[in-house]
């Protein structure tokens, strides 16, 4: 049952006893009554009866004023509970505050003094009311306390203005109380997450295992493959990152962001192409070194001509393709323009065709000039009999006809330029020898007005061309002479340089 307030429950009980003494001097009325109907009373009787009504008559109009008292004291009391702060952290407005219907200013000083002083948040309140106008006085942390004073008075019953003197007292800076008060609550967060720390450290410890079980399973799997080291060791770490991403994707599950998970399960690519983008050129050139050391077009050692650069090939690493040049210069080519090139390996065929041009007077046979050119070749020891080599026509010059002569070499095992440098001193000796001319475009003259021409004797033109013929006695009809040194290639030499030279990077190629 609810508890009735103190001055109710006794005039509750007050007004019972006074019922209880009206049934009383009721009865004594009753009972005189009684008796006088029946002539049988007495007078003893009759003042019995007289001093209970009397009593009962005193009593009653003594409870009646009592309690008379006691209601007009109880109309002050106001039942309203306090007012409190919103879960927001804001103030809700006051209610109306009834006194009563003529409110003294005594009584409403008393209860708005006890408000402000039962919540807590007025330093020293002060409260004063003079003909229904209050005056409040006190300190506040924050103006919405003090607004929340003001709207207090004015809702109170009774109240015909109100002068709000509450000042607004900022906190000191060297307050340190909500500082605390987050450090609790973060502390307390902390314990009860705990477990699930633990859980989720454990969970990516066993990941981290697992991952690094895979990496070395999958190595020595694909160690028996025709792969390279590059390759492979791509492979096996992209195989122990997919099971480090199933214990991250597990630990976001068990700590309940599902969606985090899918995020990240699906922002990877997403990540891996902004990665990309920002780092174009690295992931261009790591991507090439990819696929040229799965489909390696040179090995080390080759002789290739990559982006107009010709040189041995030295090494193959994650950015660049080391060349040492022909010269002995060290040059490297990204990756990426290695692959998107076109390239040229003088060493996958070892037998490589060489050409020039050599030009003879009009008045020269041309047959009788290409099988002279066709000995000569035949007759050469570097010159390959299959395929067998040809002398063309390839065109009529101003003063000239040129003939190109193809032939064919080892290249792997000889120099082509010395080859060629050969075979150009020996085919322009057997020319001079069988008499046919190698006139030049660069001396030829125009006489406008004409030629003076006196004929000579014989014996003079036998003495002209003696000098010619020493000189071609004079010229050696070796093949290589010691200008050209040998024919041989000058790889080797070229090769034993290189591994002198500081390379940087790791070789992705395989061992030829």
């Amino acid at each position: 049952m609810p508890q009735l307030h103190p001055r109710l429950a006794a005039q509750h009980f007050l007004a019972r006893f006074a019922g209880f003494m009206l049934a009383a001097g009721w009865g004594g009325l009753s009972q005189i009554y009684g008796r006088m109907q029946l002539w049988k009373f007495k007078i003893q009787d009759l003042t019995l009866a007289s001093s209970r009504l009397i009593l009962a008559i005193t009593l009653c109009c003594a409870i009646l004023t009592f309690t008379s008292v006691a209601a007009q004291q109880s109309d002050g009391i106001d039942d309203t509970p306090l007012p409190v702060k919103a879960t927001d952290g804001k103030l809700e407005q006051p209610g109306k505050v009834e006194v009563k219907p003529v409110a003294r200013d005594d009584q409403i000083r008393q209860r708005i003094a006890d408000i402000l002083e039962t919540t807590g948040w007025f330093g020293e309140p002060g409260v004063t009311v003079q003909k229904g106008i209050v005056f409040l006085k006190g300190t506040t942390e924050i103006d919405e306390s003090r607004q929340w004073a003001g709207d207090l008075a004015k809702n109170t019953e009774g109240v015909v203005a109100v002068v709000n003197q509450i000042e607004v007292a900022p906190t000191t800076v060297w307050n340190f109380e909500p500082t605390f008060q987050v450090l609790k609550e973060l502390a307390r967060g902390f314990l009860r997450l705990l477990p699930l720390i633990v859980v989720a450290l454990v969970v990516i410890v066993l990941s981290w295992i697992f991952a690094w079980l895979t990496v070395k399973v999958l190595r020595c799997g694909l160690l028996g493959r025709a792969l390279s080291h590059l390759l492979r060791e791509v492979l096996a770490r992209a195989g122990g990152m997919l099971v480090m991403l199933a214990g991250l994707y597990l630990v976001l599950r068990i700590s309940g962001l599902t969606q985090l998970a899918l995020t990240l399960v699906g922002g990877t690519g997403l990540i891996g192409l902004v990665l990309g983008i920002a780092f174009r050129d690295i992931t261009e050139n790591f991507l090439a070194s990819l696929f040229l050391s799965l489909q390696q077009p040179f090995r080390e050692g080759d002789l290739v001509e990559v982006a107009g650069v010709t040189g041995y090939v030295q090494r193959l690493t994650s950015r660049t393709t080391v060349l040492m040049t022909l010269d002995g210069n060290q040059t490297q080519v990204p990756n990426s323009t290695v692959f998107k090139s076109t390239i040229r390996n003088f060493t996958s065929n070892p037998n490589r065709r060489e050409d020039f041009i050599v030009g003879i007077g009009y008045d020269d046979s041309i047959p009788f000039a290409q099988e002279v050119a066709l000995k000569v070749l035949a007759d050469h020891p570097a010159v390959l009999d299959d395929p067998e080599p040809l002398v063309l026509v390839e065109n009529l010059g101003p003063s000239t006809v040129n003939l190109r002569v193809y032939f064919w070499l080892d290249g792997g095992r000889l120099s082509w330029l010395k080859v060629k440098s050969s075979v150009i001193r020996l085919v322009k000796r057997a020319f001079q020898e069988a008499g046919i001319s190698l006139p030049d475009e660069a001396r030829e003259v125009t006489f406008p007005n004409g030629v003076p021409v006196r004929i000579m004797e014989s014996q003079g033109a036998a003495e002209s061309a003696e000098p010619v013929l020493k000189k071609l006695a004079a010229e050696p009809e070796t093949v290589a002479t010691k200008a050209e040194a040998s024919l041989q290639s000058e790889a080797r030499e070229i090769k034993e340089q290189a591994s002198k030279s500081w390379t940087p990077g790791e070789n992705l190629l395989t061992p030829s």
